[in-house]
């Protein structure tokens, strides 16, 4: 398959006007950055940056083999080859008797640009191998010896796949787009605890799949679902729980089968990232449609990685280079144009291209997320969905995060508790116990939870019934809203975190072009201290789901997000979520009017900055002593005005004694607000008692002065 030469310069991390350098060394003088290089060309280049030998060229991009091209040694068909853990691509080609180009080739087709240096995690060696008909067995990565605990340890929380950045803890990070780290490495990490050592170990991914109504994500989740487990399941699915777990060569994917975005939204507004990776589905004969921006802004929102999957191929007026062109515009850059996004053409009606986007999913995992769990700590899980079944009460549906969930355990999910009483997976088999990422029907619950809830579980049914009641308690007070049952360690830290600085929108507006002239007005608005943070944009009227993906983004303060909208009207549904969820809606018909109001939002998100006043002077002339050794000072007002509740320096002679309040006001025994030059009056002084005649005051007020973007 042919590779433009910008891509084979990114894959091997060199500039263009470097490749094209190397190129003319070998003699290939009429490349240009565009060139389509069949693979004899892109091996040639290969080798030559990596150091391996070259071949001559005629000097129009034809290969010349010679002599000194040695070929790759053969391996007996058949053959189990022994791979070490963690082998570069180069390496990897040497043992499997093929180039590393061909394992670069490989491993492009999967969705990864690697080096020849970059070295691979064995899930990767596994399907490299297979693609090549190769049979391997991988050694298993030495493990780091036991870190002993010492007064030094800092102790680390066992992270949950709702790590504040949106990815789950890992060993070390992934180098650029490639495989693994330059590091051994084994399935388990260790994290040091309060205690000692927590052991993280892989788990399967957790992956949403979203996009525009009937582009086919249903008819892909469906899909999936029959290729992957009613083949191995006899009787095939048994009833539908919101979520299910598919194996691909031995490894397991979670999907969380959601109804849509206003749903994904809504979990996310409730604190609940649940998800690894979001696969986009867009169809190759329609494109980029207005629900499709929205899961792009979701899932860029969400800080999780993205896989496009193009769908519908088999019609006969697709263009999947059309959808991937159109997707650049909404900061989506493929693999293909030189960009670190994954996208696989897919037909799920046909199945076509299936099996591509499972390796895919499987590839970012090991690649970019690496999730990992501590299936032997406390429990913690979601709650994805929730009903009332007349024969068994409250369902609902779990998907567990961290620890292992047992039949029996006595669980809090928001407002609801209760003890396990009943718990079966996605094929009504009965389970015992669930471990991280495992998707479970679970019964027991003393009502219906909302999606977005957290599960744990208590010691027992009397801790249970405390930790309920102090929620419910908070929710009366108003100290949480019914949307977000934080912890209240978690409450703690968003009082903490201060003001926001971001004015979040969403815009919808009548036609596109309306829509797009409203976005270029606010986004140059702000300074160093506020911004403007589009959200999402739209076409129609405001919806619930404008309206919840608003609220996905709101901290504790009411006033940083906004819906605005211009020209269109607000549906029934839009205003009740808003209400729930104190959300701000604006509408408009000018669009300077839309602009000042936005302007004057991110004022408000503007600390204040005060100056002082001076608003007079007084001197004291007479001392009234009240039982109880209290002083009324008897003043005589000689400049501006002496204001009750203002504040006052007092000074004898040169020497500033206080800075205090005015306690009391007073003109005739009555109380006054303020006195002005000429005129007497009586005053207290708020927890100063220290007053003598000649003692003079300066009156002054610390007055807010008007903020604006400038």
């Amino acid at each position: 398959m042919p590779i433009k030469l910008f891509d084979l310069a990114r894959e091997l991390r060199k500039t263009n006007t470097e490749m094209l350098a190397v190129a003319r060394e070998i003699g290939l003088t009429k490349l240009s950055p565009a060139s389509d290089l069949e693979d004899d060309v892109a091996t040639q280049l290969r080798s030559a940056i990596g150091g391996g030998a070259t071949t001559p060229s005629n000097g129009n991009g034809t290969a010349q083999p010679t002599a000194t091209a040695a070929p790759a040694e053969a391996v007996p068909s058949g053959a189990v080859i022994e791979v070490p853990a963690n082998v570069t691509v180069k390496e990897l080609g040497e043992r499997l008797g093929v180039s590393a180009g061909e394992v670069q080739k490989i491993l492009m087709n999967l969705g990864v640009l690697a080096a020849l240096n970059q070295r691979l995690t064995a899930g990767a060696i596994n399907r490299i191998a297979a693609k090549l008909g190769r049979t391997v067995q991988v050694a298993t990565a030495v493990a780091a010896p036991p870190v002993v605990p010492t007064a030094e340890t800092v102790t680390a929380p066992i992270a949950t796949t709702a790590a504040a950045n949106g990815a789950p803890v890992r060993k070390s990070p992934p180098v650029g787009n490639g495989v693994s780290a330059n590091k051994p490495r084994s399935s388990a990490t260790q994290v040091t605890g309060g205690s000692g050592q927590i052991e993280l170990t892989a788990r399967p991914p957790v992956v949403t799949i979203m996009g525009h109504v009937d582009h086919g994500k249903t008819t892909l989740l469906d899909t999936i679902r029959k290729t992957s487990v009613a083949d191995r399941e006899a009787g095939g699915i048994t009833q539908h729980i919101g979520a299910y777990q598919v194996e691909v060569d031995g490894q397991r994917i979670t999907f969380l089968d959601t109804p849509g975005h206003a749903a994904f939204s809504a979990m996310r507004s409730r604190g609940a990232s649940v998800t690894d990776i979001v696969v986009i589905v867009v169809a190759a004969d329609d494109g980029v449609m207005p629900q499709t921006e929205e899961a792009i802004t979701i899932a860029k929102t969400a800080g999780v990685p993205i896989i496009v999957a193009v769908n519908k191929i088999d019609k006969e007026d697709s263009n999947p280079d059309r959808v991937l062109t159109e997707l650049m515009q909404y900061d989506i850059m493929p693999e293909a144009y030189g960009g670190d996004i994954q996208t696989v053409n897919i037909s799920a009606k046909k199945g076509d291209g299936i099996k591509d986007l499972l390796d895919t999913i499987l590839l970012v995992s090991e690649a970019v997320v690496e999730p990992k769990a501590n299936p032997h700590g406390p429990v913690q899980g979601t709650i994805i969905e929730a009903k009332v079944d007349k024969g068994r009460g409250s369902v609902a549906t779990v998907l567990v995060q961290q620890g292992t969930l047992r039949a029996g355990d006595v669980v809090v999910a928001g407002v609801m508790s209760g003890k396990v009483r009943g718990m079966a997976d996605e094929r009504g088999a009965k389970l015992v116990k669930a471990g991280p990422s495992s998707p479970v029907e679970i019964i027991g619950l003393s009502g219906v939870p909302e999606a977005g809830d957290k599960l744990v579980v208590a010691k027992n049914e009397k801790e249970a019934r405390i930790l309920v009641t102090a929620r419910e308690e908070l929710l009366k007070a108003g100290k949480i809203g019914d949307r977000n049952l934080m912890s209240l360690e978690a409450l703690y830290k968003q009082l903490r975190s201060g003001p926001v600085k971001e004015l979040n929108i969403v815009i919808k507006g009548d036609v596109q072009g309306s829509v797009q002239a409203v976005r270029d007005s606010l986004v140059d608005l702000g300074n160093d201290e506020v911004r403007v943070r589009v959200l999402t944009t739209g076409v129609g009227a405001i919806t619930e789901g404008d309206v919840l993906l608003a609220a996905s983004d709101k901290d504790q303060e009411e006033k940083n997000s906004l819906v605005v909208g211009f020209n269109v009207a607000i549906s029934d549904s839009g205003k009740k979520k808003a209400e729930a969820e104190h959300v701000q809606i604006k509408t408009f018909t000018i669009i300077y009017q839309l602009i000042d109001a936005v302007t004057e939002a991110m004022i408000a998100l503007l600390p204040p900055i005060y100056e002082e006043f001076v608003l007079g002077k007084a001197e004291i002339r007479q001392l009234f002593r009240l039982p109880g050794g209290r002083s009324i000072a008897g003043a005589m007002v000689q400049d501006g005005v002496v204001k009750r509740n203002g504040k006052v320096r007092l000074y004898r002679g040169k020497d500033l004694i206080v800075t205090a309040d005015v306690d009391t006001l007073k003109r005739f025994k009555e109380d006054t607000r303020e006195v002005a030059a000429g005129y007497e009056c009586g005053l207290t002084l708020r927890g100063h008692n220290d007053l003598q005649v000649g003692d003079t005051m300066e009156s002054f007020e610390m007055r807010a002065i008007p903020r604006t973007l400038d």
